[in-house]
């Protein structure tokens, strides 16, 4: 563990958050040089579907007893055809399986519809979120001609992450279909289409839960009025032993403004009553999206960022599904995950992970992250760096609340929020961290002790530090004080910390933190890594002898 160590390339400028302007089409948001190749870690792997032992060096706490699981893309190939974004690869599932101090490794892919069919034609014939399957080249011309015409089908390639409802494990994507796992054996069990049970087109893969086990989420639905946004309850527990999603409600639907155009979101906040959409300026052209076949382009093709719209924050009262009739607005930001959501004497404290700007979506195809030397440098130096930051939205806003004074009274806090007029609050943030975070890229895939402190007053969250494409750092942030301490071993490329609390804890960081951890530079030379998350220090390792390709999320499986 270290506390603020520069890393091995420099920022330009002595305010590290001024955008380098550029004489190109191009713009520049750091100057860093001499970033190392990754692109071994955006390789297709084999699947290791029986358990493996692993080599122990130091010391992996025996109270540790449970599944590790992760999810993400494994394989981006099928016969001469290759998949063109990094989201599109086939979803590979791991679980690295800790009991006693030991741990065993397996993998195993998604035996999705699309993998099935990608597979059996050796080609890819499902289109993904960056990549278009090109017609069948058996087909006559006049066939593959009307096939452009054919609406795009939602892919069921799950590979984002892993998700509980009802006690059972998915692994979820974005749109309307997920695939229930076993998390023991890591096997395919069925298939679930969220619109079988409600009239959503998808819904998100980072769903919130409550303590007693009710489980929120926000899908989009379209029909011939437009788009909107809905609010999405799942009850807790099964009436039947075959239930996956049965008894699912939308609590509340929200208008988009243009309703063409909605906007994209890939989480969303919540307090212990309330449920923050954050409607942000990154926009689906669903004119684009839907004739994208008859174009030749992928749904990527219609996302877009718009920096002259406003960011706006809508509250939905997860009791009664009351949308607030006050809206808060903020510039121009983009978020794909939150850190925490609150409430404190009469404000939601809302922390999350922003950038400026919202064109990094379109900027992670696979030929940029298998870019070298300057060319990659260029890639990296054109995505815009993401922060953690504090909104703080007053809930008591009404005809007398007087226009143009901050009504954040708290006076631990820079956030504002100012009555701009009739159910109108413009916000700014307050920055959770301090400078020493720039030497490290910023931060993402932030995690917290969720089962505690979820929907509560916290003090400590864990990200991955950005100074590549992908986590190269891991860092334990402190909101209260905005000190970090970080891990890091040159070379090596840390996923999601996940926060995994220890027996009969007591303070919030009484526990450890587990990450898997991967290098380009030495071949089968994986391995999961525990970290006390009190003082950031390594306990131990497990050196798992298999390649594994850069992931998303994950989750713990306590008590198996």
């Amino acid at each position: 563990m270290k506390t603020s160590k520069p890393p091995r390339t420099t920022m330009a400028g002595d305010n590290p958050r001024k955008k380098i302007s550029s004489n190109n089409k191009n713009q520049y948001f750091t100057d860093v040089h001499g970033l190392p190749s990754i692109e071994k870690l955006v390789c297709s792997v084999d699947e290791t579907p029986q358990p493996i032992t692993t080599k122990i060096r130091g010391t992996i706490p025996s109270w540790i007893h449970g599944n590790f699981l992760r999810n993400g893309p494994g394989k981006f190939e099928f016969g001469n055809t290759q998949f063109n974004h990094w989201f599109d690869g086939m979803a590979l599932m791991h679980q690295c399986r800790i009991e006693g101090g030991k741990v065993t490794y397996m993998s195993r892919f998604l035996n999705s519809d699309c993998y099935k069919a990608n597979a059996e034609n050796n080609r890819i014939v499902v289109s993904e979120f960056g990549t278009l399957a090109m017609p069948d080249p058996c087909k006559n011309f006049f066939q593959r001609f009307l096939s452009r015409f054919e609406m795009q089908q939602p892919t069921d390639n799950a590979s984002v992450s892993f998700v509980e409802y009802k006690g059972d494990y998915y692994v979820s994507t974005e749109t309307n279909y997920m695939h229930r796992i076993d998390p023991e054996t890591l096997e395919t069990k069925q298939k679930v289409d969220w619109s079988k049970f409600i009239a959503v087109n998808g819904a998100t893969a980072h769903p919130h839960t409550d303590p007693d086990g009710t489980t929120y989420n926000m899908g989009n639905s379209y029909t011939s009025k437009g788009a909107s946004y809905n609010i999405i309850k799942v009850p807790p527990e099964k009436i039947n032993p075959e239930d996956t999603l049965e008894g699912a409600t939308v609590i509340c639907t929200i208008p988009c403004e243009d309703k063409t155009k909605p906007s994209y979101y890939h989480s969303f906040a919540m307090s212990e009553n309330y449920v923050v959409f954050i409607e942000q300026p990154i926009k689906l052209d669903l004119l684009k999206i839907v004739t994208g076949k008859l174009r030749g382009k992928g749904i990527s093709d219609g996302v877009y960022w718009d920096p002259k719209l406003q960011t706006v924050f809508h509250l939905i009262n997860k009791h009664t599904g009351r949308l607030s009739p006050i809206k808060y607005y903020a510039n121009p930001l983009s978020t794909f995950h939150q850190i925490n959501c609150y409430e404190e004497n009469g404000f939601i404290i809302m922390d999350m992970c922003c950038s400026d700007d919202g064109k990094a979506i379109n900027n992670f195809l696979l030929q940029n992250l298998r870019k070298s030397g300057d060319a990659l440098d260029e890639v990296y130096n054109t995505i815009c760096r993401i922060f953690p930051r504090r909104f703080v939205l007053p809930l008591v806003v009404g005809k007398d609340t007087p226009c143009g004074q901050n009504l954040n009274t708290r006076p631990d806090s820079t956030a504002t929020a100012t009555k701009t007029g009739e159910n109108k609050v413009y916000c700014t943030h307050e920055d959770l961290h301090g400078g020493d975070l720039h030497e490290y890229g910023g931060l993402e895939f932030p995690q917290i002790n969720y089962k505690m402190y979820n929907t509560h007053p916290y003090r400590y969250f864990y990200a991955c530090g950005f100074r590549h494409l992908v986590g190269d750092s891991l860092i334990k942030m402190d909101v209260q004080d905005k000190h970090m301490k970080i891990w890091q071993q040159p070379g090596y490329y840390p996923s999601e910390p996940v926060f995994v609390p220890s027996p009969n804890a007591v303070e919030e960081d009484d526990g450890v933190v587990l990450s898997v951890v991967i290098t380009p530079n030495k071949d089968k030379s994986t391995f999961l890594l525990v970290l006390d998350a009190k003082d950031f220090e390594e306990l131990g390792r497990a050196e798992v002898p298999v390649n594994i390709p850069y992931g998303f999320h994950g989750a713990f499986q306590a008590g198996i």
